[in-house]
């Protein structure tokens, strides 16, 4: 199936790219927090930010906190915990480091403000394994549907990985440090993109108790196969010879309709001229004028 879309299209004029990038899940960020922040600032929730240009946005019963951070002390750009009670411990948190395609953070955050509207039930969701056993995993299904493969890397991991072999999803089974969680990689669930996990060109991070809606929402972004728009010269630094670019194309001009055709026939006829009127190039002899008289 052919992913790349009919430039002539449907085409949005304020595409913000000229090349489509894919597979997506090599389009690295757009480098503007706004699409992301805005499904939960649309609720009204509270923005803060400090003099280094960090932005802060909290719910209303602060139950829920998430941190855009172009000036943190890592590459973790976005950080986001929920919690039980406000001033505990984070129940769980999510991480998606500075090169993660914008969009797959804006998938989390739409699908963490319907939850949250829902209410606790839904934001603080643990996956149950006792009642299903497969729930951990519920959010590799999406990969799966797009051809992503099993794979086993190790002990007590479970992978999957995209069909180019540049992209992964590892979910660790087994007891982990919950502290450990959430402020290293060495979390429960971990997406990837590059040509290693060792060495990522971007990953995202989410904690035990993280509900699978959320990473589902965000599993199903990327497993998306329509192509993300990007700049070229931002792109090409580190996926050149990886990735597809596709040039963004102006719209073609809309086919004439029969009243044009009409119009366009009309405009280039030559307009009629007087009865009495004779063109200069006429071979036409006006009638002889009487002569003088003698």
């Amino acid at each position: 199936m052919n992913s790349q879309p009919d430039p002539h299209l449907d085409l949005d004029l304020d595409i913000d790219g000229d090349v489509y990038v894919s597979p997506r899940h090599l389009a690295s960020s757009t480098y503007t927090g706004d699409p992301a922040l805005a499904p939960l600032l649309d609720l009204g929730w509270d923005l803060q930010h400090d003099d280094l240009g960090n932005v802060y946005v909290s719910a209303p019963d602060r139950r829920v906190r998430l941190g855009y951070l172009p000036e943190g002390e890592d590459d973790g750009l976005w950080r986001i915990n929920a919690y039980k009670d406000s001033f505990g411990p984070p129940t769980w948190g999510v991480c998606f480091n500075d090169r993660v395609p914008t969009e797959f953070v804006q998938a989390f955050t739409t699908v963490l403000a319907t939850a949250y509207e829902q209410g606790p039930d839904a934001y603080l969701a643990r996956p149950d394994a006792r009642s299903d056993e497969h729930e951990p995993f519920r959010a590799v299904v999406p990969l799966l549907k797009q051809g992503w493969e099993i794979d086993r890397p190790r002990w007590g991991v479970f992978a999957v990985q995209a069909p180019d072999g540049l992209a992964g999803m590892e979910v660790t089974t087994g007891d982990l440090d919950r502290e450990a969680e959430l402020t290293t990689r060495d979390a429960r669930w971990q997406l990837w993109a590059g040509k290693s996990i060792d060495r990522p060109v971007w990953y995202a991070t989410a904690s035990t108790d993280t509900p699978v809606a959320l990473l589902a929402a965000v599993t199903e972004c990327v497993a998306d196969p329509s192509p993300l728009p990007r700049w070229r010269e931002e792109t090409l630094s580190y996926i050149e010879g990886m990735a597809q670019l596709t040039p963004i194309l102006p719209p073609g001009p809309p086919a004439p309709t029969p009243l044009d055709v009409q119009r366009a026939v009309s405009s280039r006829r030559p307009a009629a001229l007087p009865a009495s009127s004779v063109p200069r190039w006429s071979t036409t002899s006006r009638p002889a004028l009487p002569g003088p008289r003698r």
